[in-house]
């Protein structure tokens, strides 16, 4: 690697005495051609490795593993295991750097951390990211993301405040912001899109969008349960209509094919079913109270049926001469 080759050029300063080989003063540990090759007065520094922590002259509690790992490093606090692992790294810390060429190019970014083969390569000031996994976040210069998976984030440049959990999550963000992808794929059309939820393997909108939250992969058929709904309480008076429409989206607006607005409201079509309901109750009232009358006649007509029976004459026989 060209970066590698030219930290062999750098002028020779003032090296620990006698050459590295073990524990020194100001509980610093070198070993390895080079290694903390600069150093003065810095304390609590570890380095093993080709040109491991070469540059560090008074950067304290480093700690370097690798060929060239923190090479050019002069701060303080910062991890790097792995061969050019946090290599141009000047004058930023904490920095976690943990795989092959894991924050290569970082120079004054702080409070990363990388995990993973190439890392969080190409960060040069961006600060707060967190990456996990091969190439995760690869291309980033942006703050606060977090990236887990091989390739999550991988094209991610001046996104900030993104969140992506699983392999290629994210992938292709360039420039959006506030993203949560959570699945293998997840999120993958999103470039410049912003403030966008996705939760499933392979969940994604069609293209570029804004502020959608898409669940589960519409061409899976699922049973969902979701708690705390069920007999829960609302305000009637505010409570809403809720739709879904044939591709899961829901909503308490009814739109036509044309993008316009149905002109009537979910409020209404409430409020008329409560008093449709109400309606229902008076009219169940009322039968009650008709079925009472009709069953008191019938039994007024019974009793004057039997009174009738009773009063009347007995037959009498007429006998023929």
């Amino acid at each position: 690697m060209v970066v590698i080759a030219s930290v062999a050029l750098l002028s020779q300063v003032q090296a620990v005495s006698p050459a590295p080989d073990g524990c020194y003063p100001n509980y610093t540990t070198a070993k390895g051609c080079n290694a903390l090759n600069s150093l003065t007065n810095g304390a609590g520094n570890s380095g093993f490795g080709w040109y491991a922590l070469f540059g560090d002259s008074t950067g304290n509690f480093n700690t370097a593993v690798g060929g060239g790992a923190l090479a050019l490093n002069n701060a303080d606090s910062n991890t790097a295991v792995g061969t050019a692992a946090l290599l141009l790294n000047t004058s930023s810390g904490p920095n976690v750097a943990v795989g092959t060429d894991a924050l290569v190019h970082n120079d004054d970014g702080g409070a990363n951390n990388a995990v993973g083969a190439f890392a969080l390569l190409n960060n040069v000031s961006g600060s707060f990211n967190n990456a996990h996994g091969r190439e995760a976040l690869w291309s980033n210069t942006g703050d606060e993301n977090n990236a887990f998976g091989d390739f999550a984030m991988l094209d991610n440049t001046t996104g900030s405040m993104n969140t992506a959990m699983g392999d290629n999550a994210l992938e292709n963000c360039v420039s959006g912001s506030s993203n949560l992808a959570i699945g293998k794929d997840a999120g993958i059309n999103v470039v410049i899109g912003d403030g966008n939820i996705y939760i499933g393997a392979g969940v994604h909108g069609p293209n570029d969008e804004d502020q959608f939250i898409r669940v589960g992969d519409t061409s899976l058929t699922y049973d969902c349960f979701i708690s705390g709904i069920y007999e829960r309480d609302v305000d009637a008076g505010s409570a809403l209509l809720v739709y879904v429409d044939g591709v899961d989206k829901l909503g308490t607006a009814l739109m036509d094919a044309n993008g316009n607005r149905v002109p009537f409201k979910p409020q209404a079509m409430l409020d008329e079913s409560l008093k449709q309901q109400k309606r229902i109750v008076e009219l169940e009232g009322t039968v009650a109270r008709l079925a009472a009358v009709v069953n008191e006649q019938a039994a007024q007509i019974q009793k004057v049926s039997a009174q009738l029976e009773a009063s009347k004459p007995a037959p009498q026989v007429v006998n023929n001469p």
